[in-house]
């Protein structure tokens, strides 16, 4: 069964695939630019919301993709394809990440102490899993959730990203905004505030590129 989680990763799946932000991908479907925001995946009462299945169809229609393309990147594949052929990930607490020796400099996983979680296959060699913990990413990503990262993926404005600061702090947040010396983060739980960091502060910044519950 797919998730709410699952149909809005594959809309920003197809709007990367593209080229696109996900309200240029909106714009090009005949949408309004803002219909697949972020804040528009939650209503303010806390409940999760579908994207209309007319929405869909409109920017698969405008991308000329199919949709099965499209179930691809919902992150609900390895449930809905019985043929799906396994692969593993490294796993690791989003808490134990900050301690040291887990990642090399460039943000790949090393060392001992890592976990294994299966992905469907084939994927891009250097991925690996973190466990979320804290409340911070909800109501998106909730503890316990396991979110799939990629250091070698381009991050883009509005991605949701894990950053590792020099001082060995570890956080999934969204990219809200970037310039040459500076990022903006983003929570998606409102409760907390945005954090704007130097990038010199910063070791590394990966793009998340998967979530499973």
């Amino acid at each position: 069964m797919l998730s709410h989680r699952a149909i809005w990763d594959g809309i920003d799946a197809l709007a990367r695939r593209h080229g696109h932000s996900v309200s240029a991908l909106a714009k090009l479907a005949g949408l309004d630019a803002t219909a697949f925001n972020i804040s528009k995946r939650v209503s303010k009462d806390g409940r999760e919301r579908w994207p209309s299945t007319e929405s869909i169809a409109k920017i698969l229609e405008a991308t000329g993709e199919s949709f099965d393309n499209f179930l691809n990147g919902t992150g609900a594949f390895l449930q809905l394809s019985e043929k799906a052929n396994l692969r593993t990930v490294p796993l690791l607490g989003v808490a134990q990440a900050g301690s040291g020796g887990f990642f090399d400099s460039a943000g790949f996983p090393a060392g001992q102490g890592w976990d294994e979680i299966a992905l469907p296959s084939p994927g891009e060699q250097g991925i690996y899993a973190l466990e979320v913990q804290g409340d911070s990413m909800e109501p998106l990503y909730r503890e316990g959730d396991r979110i799939v990262v990629s250091p070698t993926e381009q991050v883009r404005r509005g991605d949701r990203v894990v950053v590792k600061t020099c001082d060995g702090e570890v956080m999934a947040k969204v990219l809200a905004r970037q310039s040459a010396k500076q990022i903006e983060l983003q929570s998606l739980n409102s409760a907390y505030e945005p954090r704007t960091l130097e990038l010199s502060d910063i070791e590394w910044i990966a793009r998340i590129i998967w979530a499973s519950q």
